[in-house]
């Protein structure tokens, strides 16, 4: 397969503060880097500037070596890869704390020479690429390997079903960094395999986000999440022209998509998948609210569950998430198996109650949890946390009493001020354990 997708060493790959950067520019830095990195057989890229990333994963793969991609880059997690991994070391471009991992730092400048380059180069396709990794029930990071055949295919699929291979090449702007799965698919992988050049930062805050869109060309491609998405929509910024919209991690509300679409006159597009897998559906809500898989994948289901082949996926997976499968091929997400509640013989969801909450007027945030430990009567109840400035518990209650059974109103609900999101708007189990421990521990005291 080749390293990259385009038909000319002259099209521009990405757009840093400096300026558009050639498909040539790229592979001889990529070429050049490669002979700096040690010659170990995997490598954590913690590259936070996104061209940086991509041209260390270039580096990594023109020297047959893989690139590990936690979801988390706690110090833990580092020494549970040095563990299953002994030869790792790190590609940084920040102050990152390496602990005492072997360390490569993205040098400054490079002696770089594009006239030397002459194609662009081929990588086998059976190649270990890269390994993702989810979080097992003990915590420890669990791999997940892809090759850069299955790489390639996954981006080629997501291009092709989103228009942008043979249609106007667009600028992509991420808010989601380039390590996690969903940023690695949507704005790298597009980028090298999807006609569609990004801009090398990662912006968060509203500002940040119409700065980089302003300091690429049109037509572009904003890739976010529904937290960055209604954070952008909420703060009331003037909003430059973007011509697509790409939504992931989370299932976007009804409102929350017809919102962003009148906002910014642009489609807004879901991508569906998971860290197993990678990309497996699409949808535009607001013309159905059913998925439709990329080109070649299938799914099936096999008893009470749902498994995913076919397409770039290697093997059979089975998944996560509780899906109806429609006569069509195309499906409903029910929501994961791991959010199904059970209440009093009554059956609900997480991802349901938290549409229920987060619709009530005046909640700007807010999400149910279960917490790990039983009440002192031996139940194990739902809590709610809730960032809603200007109303009062009871008053939030009564509201959510109208929306949902009795049986799955929170015991308790706890205003906050904000929730302990990460960088892709995902709310980390941990975290919320941590954060109900201290608010129950401060009820408790005040009582």
């Amino acid at each position: 397969m080749p390293l990259l997708g385009h038909a000319s060493l002259d099209e521009i790959i990405a757009y840093l503060p400096t300026g558009p950067v050639t498909v040539r520019t790229f592979l001889a830095t990529a070429l050049t880097l490669a002979q700096h990195l040690p010659a170990g057989r995997h490598f954590l890229n913690f590259c936070q500037d996104r061209y940086h990333f991509s041209v260390g994963l270039a580096a990594g793969l023109l020297n047959g070596q893989t690139s590990l991609q936690p979801a988390s880059q706690s110090a833990e997690t580092l020494r549970q890869i040095r563990r299953q991994c002994p030869n790792v070391f790190c590609l940084c471009d920040s102050a990152f704390d390496s602990l005492d991992l072997p360390r490569v730092d993205f040098p400054d400048s490079l002696a770089v020479h594009p006239d030397n380059v002459t194609g662009i180069p081929d990588i086998p396709g059976e190649l270990l690429a890269t390994t993702v990794y989810t979080s097992g029930s003990t915590g420890m990071p669990v791999p997940h390997n892809k090759s850069w055949g299955s790489l390639v295919r996954n981006a080629r699929a997501e291009a092709s079903r989103l228009g942008l291979l043979d249609g106007p090449r667009h600028a992509i702007v991420g808010t989601v960094p380039a390590q996690h799965m969903y940023g690695f698919e949507s704005t790298v992988l597009l980028a090298m395999h999807g006609n569609s050049p990004f801009w090398s930062g990662k912006p968060f805050y509203p500002q940040d986000i119409v700065r980089a869109l302003l300091a690429v060309p049109p037509p572009r491609m904003l890739v976010t999440t529904p937290f960055h998405l209604g954070t952008l929509l909420a703060a009331g910024v003037e909003l430059p022209a973007v011509d697509r919209l790409l939504s992931a991690t989370a299932p976007l509300s009804p409102q929350l998509a017809a919102d962003a679409e009148s906002r910014l006159a642009a489609p807004l597009h879901e991508i569906y998948g998971c860290t197993e897998t990678g990309q497996l559906a699409s949808r535009r809500l607001i013309t159905d609210p059913a998925w439709l898989p990329l080109d070649g994948v299938c799914l099936k289901r096999d008893g009470d569950k749902v498994t995913a082949s076919g397409g770039h996926i290697e093997g059979r997976v089975v998944l996560a998430d509780d899906l109806e499968l429609l006569p069509d091929g195309r499906f409903m997400l029910l929501g994961r198996n791991a959010d199904q509640v059970s209440i009093a013989g009554k059956r609900s969801s997480l991802v349901y109650l938290n549409h229920q909450l987060t619709a009530i007027p005046g909640v700007v945030d807010g999400v149910f949890f279960q917490p790990d430990q039983a009440s002192p009567d031996g139940i194990t109840r739902l809590c709610a946390f809730a960032v809603a400035p200007g109303l009062s518990e009871r008053h939030l209650l009564a509201r959510l009493r109208e929306r949902v059974d009795a049986a799955f109103l929170p015991r308790p609900l706890l205003m906050v001020d904000s929730l302990p999101r990460n960088s892709t708007g995902k709310l980390p189990r941990a975290q919320l354990q941590v954060l109900y421990q201290s608010r129950r521990l401060a009820r408790h005291a005040t009582r």
